[in-house]
């Protein structure tokens, strides 16, 4: 059985609130009375992708368990490389493989620099094909931009670009266990390509959803009070994937 734990859009930006709604769910995850397989964390790290931004966040987010990030929209390639990975800082996508016992994380950069809607630029499709070819345990396919609609006048605005490209990809590799997002900022369970889809909530705040008042437009379609939340991924030894949301009072 593989756990992973699911985190996505921290936002951190060097005020009080959004370093307390990360280390809340961070320290929650370190409390767990076991060990778990992964932590994913998809995106929007940083608000305005500074490096003080980053520098908080490799602090607060030094778990205990095997923990692996990608970008998002508000995050910055280079600085991203620099302060979180360690790497020369260059502004290609930041495209990473992980391994641990019993799975393959392929972390995807879907970022365009200067958009709020993301794209799997085709050399980064070409890496994750490479992945997926020589895989040989379940595969979790992540990045930030949610490849389906949500049916959301804001958020369907700026979401993944041709995911077509990858649904012919993610269908041509039965290793492909699930399809991992955030950007949404709330948990949403679907399908893509014929695979589970899951986005984590956003842990900064959570999007108001479409049938609720103040959905329809960007300035009151954010809800800053929202509990922080998570979600857990567990894979079975059949295959199946069972997704938990949590919610932290």
């Amino acid at each position: 059985m593989i756990v992973i734990a699911h985190l996505s859009d921290t936002h951190l930006d060097g005020t009080p609130r959004a370093a307390e709604r990360t280390r809340k769910v961070a320290e929650f995850v370190d409390r767990l009375p076991y060990e778990l397989d992964a932590v994913l964390v998809t995106g929007d790290i940083a608000d305005h992708g500074r490096a003080e931004e980053y520098e908080e966040a490799r602090k607060l987010l030094d778990l205990r368990h095997p923990t692996f990030l990608c970008p998002g929209n508000h995050d910055d390639r280079a600085e991203f490389r620099r302060v979180l990975l360690g790497e020369p800082p260059t502004a290609g996508p930041v495209n990473q493989v992980h391994r641990t016992a019993g799975a393959v994380y392929a972390l995807c950069d879907s970022t365009v620099p200067g958009e709020d809607g993301g794209l799997l630029a085709g050399e980064t499709l070409d890496w994750l094909e490479g992945v997926l070819d020589e895989a040989d345990a379940p595969v979790f396919v992540a990045f930030h931009h949610q490849p389906i609609p949500l049916r959301h006048a804001v958020a369907d605005t700026m979401g993944l670009a041709e995911p077509d490209r990858l649904a012919a990809l993610v269908s041509r590799h039965p290793r492909v266990a699930a399809v991992l997002c955030g950007h949404c900022h709330m948990a949403v369970a679907s399908t893509f390509a014929g695979r589970p889809l899951r986005a984590a909530p956003g842990v900064v705040s959570a999007l108001v959803l479409p049938w609720e008042e103040g959905a329809d437009a960007m300035a009151t379609c954010v809800d800053y009070e929202a509990p922080v939340s998570l979600a857990f991924h567990v894979l079975d030894d059949d295959g199946v994937l069972t997704t938990h949301y949590r919610a932290l009072a």
